[in-house]
């Protein structure tokens, strides 16, 4: 497991410059922007967000049964206070930096647990509310063990890979939830665990 204090290495503790950020655009008005270690001593904030955040087992169906959902959930929603003082920090920062381009700020967190390379997460687009019709943003925080995410057109087509994990930002916007879907495929290779941190606005999920 991941060791070291927050403080180790470095004199940061919050999120680096956002200004860094390299977007790629992609097709149909989608684009994303990579940062890669945004947050430093990233390993310690797993570690805190590990055992502090009340993680929770869920099960949905899946045609004809009811299965178990690959991974750990937690959520925050706009009243509910975030569980760690770097992801406020994160919050502010990203609001402040896509405060014109979003025209609002992030307003909930979710946060997944993915335990090993057999927990995932299918094709998929934050659909669930206004990016189902309208351009927004999610930016997803990534600490521990590094994972791939998966971006595809919506329908198919060639698939982009980012590995996420220490710390790294990725942000999607634009069209990306309606017209491009993601993905954090299983992986035999992987055996260390990962958490996302999603920052949504209102009304996407």
């Amino acid at each position: 497991m991941f060791q070291g204090s927050l403080l180790d290495g470095t004199d940061e503790s919050g999120p680096r410059s956002l200004r860094a950020a390299r977007r790629t655009l992609l097709e149909h008005g989608a684009w994303v922007d990579v940062l890669p270690g945004w947050i430093p001593n990233a390993d310690a904030l797993f570690e805190r967000l590990l055992t502090s955040v009340p993680w929770r087992a869920e099960r949905r169906r899946m045609y004809d049964k009811v299965v178990d959902v690959p991974r750990l959930l937690a959520f925050y929603d706009e009243e509910a206070a975030l569980p760690d003082p770097v992801l406020d920090e994160a919050k502010a920062a990203l609001d402040e930096h896509y405060a014109e381009e979003l025209g609002e700020p992030f307003r909930t967190a979710g946060l997944c647990l993915y335990r090993d390379g057999r927990d995932s997460v299918a094709w998929h687009g934050d659909t669930i509310g206004r990016g189902a019709t309208h351009d927004t943003m999610v930016a997803i925080l990534s600490v521990g063990t590094p994972r791939s995410l998966l971006l595809r057109p919506r329908g198919g087509g060639p698939a982009i890979r980012r590995d996420l994990g220490h710390g790294d930002l990725i942000v999607m916007g634009g069209s990306c939830q309606r017209t491009w879907e993601h993905a954090i495929p299983k992986s035999a290779r992987v055996a260390g665990p990962r958490i996302s941190v999603q920052f949504r606005p209102r009304g996407v999920r």
